[in-house]
């Protein structure tokens, strides 16, 4: 934008051009050509994972992937959003999947496929090392998975890019959920304050929040927030 003036760029979305603002992202670029999204658009903000959008440069043979809140508009770029990643994820249950990287590569065979390409790693739209990740999974180190995978977003690209059709989101993700039963020990508060739900402590308080008005609870929690200002 120089001087007040709007600088317009064409843009094609699943094949029809249009004109738009320099420096909108790929979100935006969409709603200001008239898409009305209902799917493939989340918090908006690169931490969700639900607005995938496939694109070409211009005078790129290559195909990207990227987040479209994320991802700034270019000049003639070819873009197409993909409101729902597939990826293959298995069937189980938590509470009979034995802890141990066997049962991962029951649940996942297609794992043992990886040649470490790096391929994911380049996909992930957060920066994670997807490739150390899944190097991980296959010797057992769990809590390295973890680790590594604990800021994914479940976005999908990783799976998308694979070569050998790994999920890498959704090894990881059953991962993390055996760990988070079988490795980590169960926090004293929080027995403790389930014992006091089953109990009834809270159900008074509960039932007194829920037959207030708006404006009571505006100033209940304008109370909260004093007190917890008080405390820090």
């Amino acid at each position: 934008m120089l001087d007040g003036i709007i600088t317009m760029i064409p843009v094609y979305v699943m094949g029809r051009k249009y004109e738009i603002p320099k420096g909108l992202t790929i979100l935006k670029a969409l709603e200001f050509s008239g898409y009305r999204l209902t799917r493939g658009c989340g918090c908006r903000g690169g931490v969700c994972g639900a607005c995938v959008t496939v694109y070409r440069r211009k005078g790129d043979y290559r195909l990207k992937v990227g987040l479209s809140c994320q991802t700034v508009v270019e000049p003639e770029m070819n873009l197409v959003q993909l409101p729902y990643t597939p990826a293959n994820k298995a069937i189980y249950s938590i509470k009979t999947v034995v802890p141990n990287e066997t049962a991962v590569i029951k649940a996942y065979p297609e794992l043992m496929r990886c040649v470490a390409c790096n391929t994911c790693t380049k996909a992930c739209p957060m920066g994670l090392e997807v490739m150390n990740t899944m190097a991980a999974a296959k010797r057992g180190d769990f809590q390295t998975v973890v680790e590594l995978s604990i800021e994914c977003i479940m976005c999908g690209m990783c799976a998308a890019r694979c070569p050998a059709e790994i999920s890498p989101l959704n090894v990881a993700l059953l991962i993390r959920r055996i760990y988070g039963k079988y490795a980590i020990p169960p926090a004293a508060h929080l027995n403790e304050r389930l014992e006091n739900i089953k109990d009834g402590k809270y159900r008074k308080e509960i039932e007194t929040l829920k037959s207030s008005d708006l404006d009571e609870l505006k100033r209940r929690f304008s109370e909260f927030q004093a007190t917890k200002g008080e405390a820090v």
